[in-house]
């Protein structure tokens, strides 16, 4: 496991929306933490064994703190469930140093911000980055109800500049295809939020530049299975053989080779590794077409091989 390398105080707990609650850690001493930049996440080392990775809400001019928020899932992996029922004021929490696989553009000449539900985290960091900047943006976000928009009232104070879209009352979803179409061709775009949502704006974004096109998911519903490799581990001289059913880091981690993780699902960019000789079958959320097909680097948590060795840098 990848090791947890601070460890926080939970100063604040606020309920921001139905479900969803926001936490700000600070350190105990009252130090300055590790600088962070708009669209970065945190991985969480929860008391119960498991990790998972938030996206950091606050201005990351704000030293002192780190902010995330939580939407309970009680149909989810633990995670939600564990936060919302033990985090309390007070409580330490031991936590990654911030990494962003959803960076903002620096001198896009418009930025336009695409939300769903708890998607919407990612953005008020970008939204804080922007404002200081004097930078011209958007924001579409919807929601199943004005009950389920976190942040709402804050949100609200940019006027125009943020619309809302609630499911209930327009009787259907975010009209993908129109907010994209209004958008111009030099603006960048970014989307976070349930995979639909995804699905359509990169459907509708098929046209446009890939470097201004920008989401990050918070799930992977690709499977990890396939046939049967072998992966050839460079720096520790091993050749392994992954099962069907078993992914390269589960070998990896079965032959006592230390390597680091978080999310196990493709997710956080935490088990990037190198690779050495053969073709990756990238099934992750965090590479880009083009990295993916410059095959320099993988994560070996989801991903698979098309050939019947992999060399990798472990």
């Amino acid at each position: 496991m990848s090791p947890a390398v601070l460890l926080l105080t939970i100063e604040r707990v606020k309920e921001e929306a139905l479900g969803v609650r926001s936490y700000t850690l600070g350190d105990a001493s009252g130090g300055e933490l590790p600088f962070f930049t708009a669209g970065a996440h945190i991985d969480c080392h929860l008391d119960n064994g498991l990790v998972r990775s938030y996206s950091l809400c606050n201005n990351p001019d704000d030293r002192l703190q780190y902010a995330i928020a939580v939407a309970r899932d009680d149909k989810g992996r633990g995670g939600s469930i564990f936060i919302h029922d033990n985090w309390r004021v007070g409580s330490q929490v031991a936590v990654s140093l911030p990494r962003n696989n959803f960076p903002l553009a620096a001198n896009a000449a418009a930025t336009v911000l695409v939300a769903g539900g708890i998607g919407i985290t990612p953005m008020l960091s970008m939204i804080r980055t922007l404002e200081g900047k004097k930078a011209p943006w958007t924001l579409a976000y919807a929601s199943r109800s004005r009950t389920h928009a976190a942040f709402r009232d804050e949100l609200s104070t940019y006027g125009d500049r943020v619309r809302f879209h609630y499911d209930d009352e327009m009787r259907g979803v975010l009209d993908m295809a129109e907010v994209v179409a209004r958008t111009d061709q030099d603006a960048h775009l970014y989307c976070c939020g349930p995979a639909p949502m995804l699905a359509a704006f990169e459907l509708q974004c098929r046209e446009r530049a890939p470097s201004t096109v920008h989401v990050e998911y918070f799930a992977n519903e690709q499977s990890s299975a396939g046939r049967q490799f072998q992966v050839y581990l460079r720096r520790s001289d091993l050749t392994l053989d992954v099962g069907a059913e078993q992914t390269i880091l589960q070998a990896v981690l079965a032959a006592g080779v230390d390597a680091p993780f978080s999310c196990m699902e493709g997710t956080c960019g935490e088990c990037v590794t190198r690779i050495v000789a053969g073709v990756a079958d990238h099934r992750d959320r965090v590479l880009t077409r083009r990295k993916r097909a410059e095959n320099k680097v993988m994560m070996i948590c989801c991903s698979r091989s098309m050939t019947d060795v992999l060399t990798l840098d472990l």
